[in-house]
């Protein structure tokens, strides 16, 4: 017995030994954790930071980045800030901010389980973040270490009994960085729209609350979609919070933003926060707040005011229709343009215009035009032809500047089964057409039969390798991508039109040469901005020759336009069909310039087309920029050779061929077959056009002979209705009134045509045109045709199926 009570006292010693040390222990990890902490007493006590400075190519500085809570910071009180900005904040930061003691166990062991799985997630409340922005420094604040995140779980826990929930919440809003060089939500207001914080409604405040996650990935400056959809994510956590209902949301997501800066001093603005932005990926927002950098750029301060001027003074001019005598009533609607150049040779930017007055809220001057995704219309064209000529070098196809394809009505079938009939700017078909003229004059049918022919991916292929980033979602692309039916960045599309000029290298813009400490010590240089060859040397110049040959383009823009400059010069306009935006990309061997002329706002402009709108800027842009410069002109690859053509088929030429030109060819796919077109028939020269092109000759009253060639290959094809087409039956008219053509195209080898609905004999045709009229009935209908030729041969069209639809 007295043995047991021995051990028991001794177990009760060695227990509170024990338990004292394990005190002693706690006591001193938490001495240790608190070693040097800040008092939460001393919030508003920050340590200027030296500014950074940005500079151009030549040393001019562009602007003085000012260190963080100073320049761009406006406290408010918690009164002035909107009741939807504290509530999206709360909903997207910390949702149980008003319950919690600063610190949130469960978030952070969710947070903990999450990342142990592999995936990322925060677990830091709104007081948490507050100390890590306001009360570490620069490098602990990115300290990724359990020491770190102890010790702001007690600064937090402090602050929380120190103050109150309101006080820590205007803190925080106060205090947090939200992109463009603005601190708290009153210079974040400023910065993005222009307005006190105080006049912010719903969708803004969603848009606000929604940046301090990652203020430069969700800019909407520079990357509009990516904001509006991190909008819709805030706005999406307000309702499951019961802060607003769903069809408040709805109403904020739709809601169009207007984006103006306040003004303050600043030089190649859209520029500057371009480089801001990659600094801050690059480096870090911590090290860019630190400040004391010294960051050289590519930049040519002298040619982006000069192509800024030019930009205000060619939309001052289309405002009163300068252009044109006869003016649309209220002007042209255009109030916006955006330049980019660069070397094609380096991809470093020399000018960048995001829009002609960064700080004017009427023309949502802030929004960068470089950057934002617009439709380019004609300018993707050569990435297509270059996409075709790249193939046919490889025997996968069999397109050269000499083939000629026929510019007639052709319907093509889209993925959802409806017909597409492309149709060319000026709505005139030009019968057969060589590539050359297709593409230097912008023939719309003739880029999409060659797209339909190469396929889709092709283009998409090409456009990838050149550094178009945004043709990656097949579900929205179709054949009108051809005609820049996708979207693109000025940015990217003139650094892909910088392949054709270096002869094939992809091309990378870059903006920022190097940046350098207070010490003259370089922490970053970025590397060259030209990458690996892309692209065939032969087809680049190919699309090169295409693009500088200012008498193939003559039929579109006629004779010495304004795209012609003082040197040789390769050039592509873009024009989309409801006037929206319209482009002028194109180069020398030492310079590439994209301009593109529209509206921030989506609005249409009035009949502004390439030529009109964006074109006068380049010439002029371009004129200046090489003054003074040697002229120099596009290095010819080896592996080409010129060829003697007809000037009309492309073929090598026959006896009667009356028009002869040379043509240019990647060694090996010159034509080895004499034209067959011109043809002498009973002492006279007949141009012989393919059946598909019979319709379009009768219409210009062009005359074909009556005999036909046994040895072409026979031709019969339903030409109307189109593929897919869906008609519907008026009940306020007559049945009898409501008809269609059924048309049919053929060589002239056929004795009778019986034309075919449903499998039924609908009608014989004996002479050209081949047409019959046709009633309207419901339901679905297929038509084909059986053609009996002189040699008693049977020829069977494709079927083509239609739907009639009753209202």
């Amino acid at each position: 017995m007295k043995a047991n009570r021995l051990l028991k006292v001794r177990a009760v010693r060695v227990a509170a030994i024990f338990g004292a040390l394990l005190l002693l222990g706690g006591a001193g990890l938490y001495a240790w954790l608190c070693a040097g902490l800040p008092a939460p007493d001393d919030l508003s006590a920050y340590t200027s930071a030296p500014s950074s400075k940005i500079y151009d190519r030549y040393g001019q500085l562009l602007f003085e980045m000012p260190p963080p809570y100073t320049g761009s910071h406006t406290p408010v009180t918690f009164d002035a800030i909107p009741p939807y900005l504290i509530q999206a904040t709360i909903a997207t930061e910390d949702a149980t901010f008003y319950r919690n003691p600063g610190i949130d166990l469960r978030g952070i062991l969710r947070a903990v389980w999450i990342n142990l799985q592999g995936g990322e997630a925060g677990g830091s409340t709104i007081t948490q973040q507050l100390v890590r922005t306001v009360m570490f420094s620069a490098d602990e604040r990115v300290e990724r270490t359990l020491y770190r995140k102890l010790r702001e779980l007690i600064l937090a826990f402090r602050i929380t009994r120190r103050y109150s929930k309101d006080e820590i919440l205007t803190l925080y809003l106060n205090e947090t960085y939200y992109g463009n060089m603005a601190y708290g939500v009153e210079a974040a207001a400023q910065a993005y729209f222009g307005k006190s914080v105080r006049d912010l409604d719903l969708a803004e405040c969603a848009l606000l609350a929604g940046l301090p996650q990652s203020p430069a990935r969700y800019n909407p400056l520079e990357a509009l979609d990516a904001a509006k959809a991190r909008q819709a994510v805030v706005l999406d956590l307000m309702v499951k919070q019961g802060y607003i209902s769903t069809r408040d949301a709805e109403l904020a997501q739709a809601e169009p933003l207007d984006f103006a800066a306040a003004p303050f001093s600043i030089r190649a603005p859209h520029f500057v926060m371009f480089v801001r932005s990659q600094l801050e990926r690059e480096l870090g927002l911590a090290r860019l707040q630190a400040g004391g950098l010294n960051v050289y750029t590519t930049l040519d301060l002298d040619l982006t005011d000069t192509a800024r001027d030019a930009i205000r003074h060619h939309l001052g001019l289309l405002a009163v229709c300068h252009y044109d005598p006869v003016c649309p009533p209220g002007g042209r609607n255009v109030r916006n343009a955006a330049l980019v150049a660069l070397d094609p040779q380096t991809g470093e930017v020399l000018a960048l215009v995001g829009s002609p007055d960064y700080f004017s809220a009427r023309i949502a001057g802030a929004v960068n035009g470089a950057t934002a995704l617009r439709q380019p219309g004609s300018s993707i064209k050569p990435l297509t032809y270059a996409a075709a000529f790249e193939r046919t070098a490889l025997g996968q196809a069999d397109f050269t500047p000499a083939t000629m394809l026929l510019d007639v009505r052709t319907a093509f079938v889209t993925r959802e089964g409806t017909p597409y009939v492309p149709l060319n700017y000026d709505l005139v078909f030009r019968g057969p057409v060589r590539v050359r003229e297709a593409l230097a004059s912008s023939y719309n049918l003739v880029a999409v039969k060659v797209l339909d022919t190469i396929g889709i991916e092709a283009l998409t292929d090409m456009a990838r390798r050149l550094g178009i980033t945004t043709f990656d979602n097949p579900d929205r692309i179709g054949l009108a991508i051809g005609l820049g039916g996708g979207e693109v960045r000025l940015l990217e599309l003139t650094a892909a039109y910088a392949a054709f000029a270096n002869g094939g290298y992809a091309v990378q813009p870059r903006v920022i040469r190097r940046v350098e400490d207070t010490d003259g010590t370089v922490l970053w240089e970025p590397p060259g901005g030209r990458g690996d060859r892309v692209l065939d040397a032969r087809v680049a110049y190919l699309i090169t020759d295409i693009l500088s040959d200012d008498l193939a383009r003559v039929p579109t823009f006629g004779e010495g336009s304004v795209l012609n400059l003082s040197r040789p010069a390769a050039v592509k306009t873009g024009t989309t069909t409801d006037f929206r935006d319209n482009w002028t990309v194109g180069y020398t061997p030492q310079l590439v310039v994209g301009v593109w002329v529209g509206n921030a706002d989506n609005e249409t402009m009035k009949e502004v087309s390439g030529i009109t709108g964006a074109a006068p800027i380049w010439h002029d842009v371009m004129e200046a920029a090489l003054k003074g410069q040697p002229v120099q002109t596009f290095a010819r690859p080896a592996g080409l050779v010129d060829v003697e053509v007809c000037a009309l088929s492309g073929e090598l030429p026959g006896p009667d061929c009356p028009h002869r030109i040379v043509e240019t060819f990647i060694a090996g796919t010159e034509p080895d077959t004499v034209c067959q077109m011109h043809q002498r028939i009973d002492g006279v020269v007949y141009t012989i056009l393919p059946p598909e092109a019979q319709a379009w000759a009768r219409e210009r009253n062009l005359p074909q002979p009556t005999t036909y060639n046994p040895q072409s290959t026979a031709y019969l094809r339903i030409t109307s209705p189109d593929a897919g087409a869906v008609y519907r039956i008026d009940p306020t008219q007559p049945r009898e009134m409501q008809r269609i053509d059924i048309k049919i195209a053929s060589d002239s080898r056929y004795k009778q045509i019986e034309l075919f609905v449903d499998g039924l004999p609908l009608a014989i045709l004996v002479a050209p045109p081949y047409t019959y009229l046709w009633r309207l009935e419901p339901g679905s209908h297929t038509f084909s045709a059986v053609g009996r030729t002189l040699e008693g041969l049977e020829i069977v069209s494709d079927g083509v199926t239609i739907d009639v639809r009753e209202e």
